[in-house]
Parts: structure tokens; sequence; C-alpha cells
């Protein structure tokens, strides 16, 4: 058997999260070009971070009654991580820099609270 061969260029992988911010418990499967795919459970109130190439699409799935329910499609570039020691808020879903849904301003450190 020969070598298996790789692309010249890896990926570029974008810092991404989603926070479950339901009482149920989902299912994040993203999905990506050159054959990409992630799968992982997300508890209630749970954070999850992953990396994904650019072209990227997120689905949200939860159980229901009758089986399996999509309950929403992200673009990843919705769900990118502000950098560390950046200024600017490079994603519209979520942001490390602010407190969490449902936490006031002066909450001391959000981050221990989860």
């Amino acid at each position: 058997m020969g070598v298996p061969s790789y692309p010249a260029t890896p990926l570029a992988q974008l810092s991404c999260g989603y926070r479950n911010s339901s009482d149920r418990m989902v299912i994040v499967r993203c999905l990506g070009p050159e054959e990409f795919f992630l799968e992982r459970v997300v508890f209630p109130f749970e954070l999850l971070s992953f990396l994904a190439p650019p072209a990227s699409v997120v689905e949200i799935w939860t159980h229901g009654l009758g089986g399996a329910e999509l309950l929403e499609t992200i673009d990843v570039a919705d769900l990118l991580v502000e950098p560390a020691g950046s200024g600017e808020a490079t994603g519209g879903r979520l942001s490390l820099a602010a407190p969490p849904f449902g936490l006031d301003d002066d909450a001391t450190d959000w981050q221990q609270a989860v």
C-alpha cells in the first residue's frame, strides 16, 4: 500500500464557540469542505469551543416526539470567538469578553459561574 495523500496546504481553521442556552441537550453538527465533519453533544448552558474551516455550516439538532429535529442552521462565521486581547467583536453570537445571557455586567467572574 502507498502513503496516503494529504492536501498541500491544510485548511485554515476558525476558532468558534456555541453556547446551548436551552434547557435541553442538543447535538451540534459542523459540516465543512474537504469532508470536514464534527459532531458533539452539548448539555444545557454548556459552552462548546471548536475549530472549523471558514466555509462550514453548523446544524443544531434535538430529539422530539417524532425523532430528530433540526432546530437551527448557523454559518460558522456567526460563531467566531473574539481573539484574546482584541477590542472588537468578530462574531454575532458569542463573545467571550461579554457575560452570558442573564448575568449582569457587574457579575464577578462569569466564566467561573458556568
